[in-house]
């Protein structure tokens, strides 16, 4: 899908964002291992979240978007998993495809592991490529056989699950999707585990299994979960994502006289790492209507141009912003001095090698950007000028370019706009309606 960008002179107004994607993809996988009705509304309708729908439908899962309303009084729609409890998925009728998600793949692995059934796990081109020896080796050392074509740590995986028994494991590196897949297989597991995490990463999956009646503990920066013998169906409201969120407040603090609000965002500390470095840059951000849904704070959030400056970005919040720093690189080419983002390394391994990927990106609009070997070096404000990019296959970059394109000179053109339904379905309309 070609996609033409052209410079914007104000962005103004509200979007509602998307509902959040990690909690998205966890609320269809303990709804389908409850008792009884989950019911998700402001669920993300992108292909990810779509991945892992039909992942638990190839399990027997019956699973179905209704119409409902909301608080306001609208009409909306939401996703409603008829679980079978924790013992009641069957062996798939055929290849469970994770397609570009690695959620679904990573925390699907630990769910099959205690499963007493084989199932194959595979992903698309993009996906074959990213490590997942991180969620073999603790995977293994609690009792799941799982082998990889060639040995080499990739998908297709095959998983025969079985007993499985509690370990204590330290994570490499700051994961949730390792931390997750450790804890949904703890769930099938003979004793607790403990998890012990370099730094703390995202915790839906702990908000959200202890909101259906699992057990965990927390202690600094290492976990205890424990087995299950039952998880209640729930009815839960997604918040808006933050990643998706980052974009539109970037826009704003770019793109000259332009003021935007996004509406019930999620707001959960270890996922606002971009607000708290946005606001040491000297942006002009601020939440209200904050409030809590299911364990999730959510806010309104707002953002407003201003001038930005650059800083130095690195250790124990690189976990909480992850995702989002190609936007947040996009964001350090306008302002004021050089930006340094080190310690992030795992942008080598996500959708595409954000690292380079960003670098190659930014560097076709005319940005002063260098790799390092774990972030990047990026002096500015540099004047930019509209191009032709492909995204290869990652919506963040395919987002981000389309951010650079409202500020740069002349016409960008988006070659494969179509990653964008990954996590942000409309997401082109909803830019566009703030033009006006």
């Amino acid at each position: 899908m070609h996609v033409v960008i052209t410079p914007a002179p104000q962005l103004t107004g509200e979007v509602v964002v998307p509902g959040d994607k990690s909690i998205s993809h966890r609320g269809v996988m303990l709804g389908a291992l409850a008792e009884g009705k989950t019911r998700l509304s402001h669920f993300l309708a992108g292909e990810d979240c779509y991945n892992t729908i039909k992942a638990f439908q190839n399990m027997g899962i019956d699973i179905r978007m209704e119409s409902c309303f909301s608080e306001d009084g609208s009409e909306e729609r939401r996703l409603v998993i008829q679980g079978k409890g924790l013992h009641g998925l069957k062996k798939p009728v055929k290849e469970i495809q994770a397609g570009n998600s690695g959620t679904t793949a990573r925390l699907l692995a630990g769910i099959l592991a205690g499963q007493p059934f084989e199932a194959v796990l595979d992903g698309d081109i993009s996906l074959r490529k990213r490590p997942m020896d991180r969620i073999i080796e603790p995977l293994r050392l609690m009792g799941a056989k799982i082998g990889s074509r060639d040995n080499s740590n990739t998908l297709p995986l095959a998983i025969q699950g079985g007993r499985l028994k509690g370990i204590e494991y330290t994570l490499p590196v700051a994961s949730a999707q390792v931390k997750s897949a450790i804890i949904l297989a703890s769930l099938y597991a003979d004793s607790p585990t403990v998890i012990h995490q370099p730094a703390p990463s995202r915790d839906h999956t702990e908000i959200l299994l202890r909101h259906f009646g699992g057990r965990l503990e927390t202690r600094n920066h290492t976990l205890t979960a424990y087995p299950a013998q039952e998880l209640q169906g729930r009815d839960i409201r997604i918040p808006g994502d933050i990643s998706s969120a980052a974009f539109f407040i970037t826009a704003a603090l770019l793109v000259p006289h332009s003021r935007i609000t996004m509406k019930r965002v999620g707001i959960n500390p270890t996922r606002t790492g971009i607000l708290d470095i946005y606001h040491q840059m000297g942006a002009d951000i601020s939440i209200t209507n904050i409030d809590d849904t299911d364990g999730e704070p959510v806010g309104d959030i707002t953002a407003t141009h201003c001038p930005l400056y650059g800083i130095e970005i690195g250790g124990s919040i690189i976990p909480r912003l992850i995702d989002e720093i190609p936007i947040l690189a996009l964001a350090a080419t306008q302002a004021h001095g050089t930006t340094v983002i080190r310690d992030a390394g795992e942008l080598k391994v996500k959708e595409s090698n954000r690292i380079d990927s960003v670098v190659r990106c930014l560097r076709a609009f005319g940005a002063d950007i260098e790799p390092t070997e774990d972030g990047m070096i990026i002096n500015g404000p540099s004047p930019l000028t509209g191009n032709i990019v492909t995204c290869r296959m990652d919506h963040r970059i395919a987002m981000m370019a389309a951010v650079a394109g409202l500020i740069a000179e002349g016409q960008t053109i988006i070659t494969d706009g179509q990653w964008v339904n990954v996590s942000f379905p409309g997401f082109f309309q909803a830019m566009d309606e703030l033009r006006s």
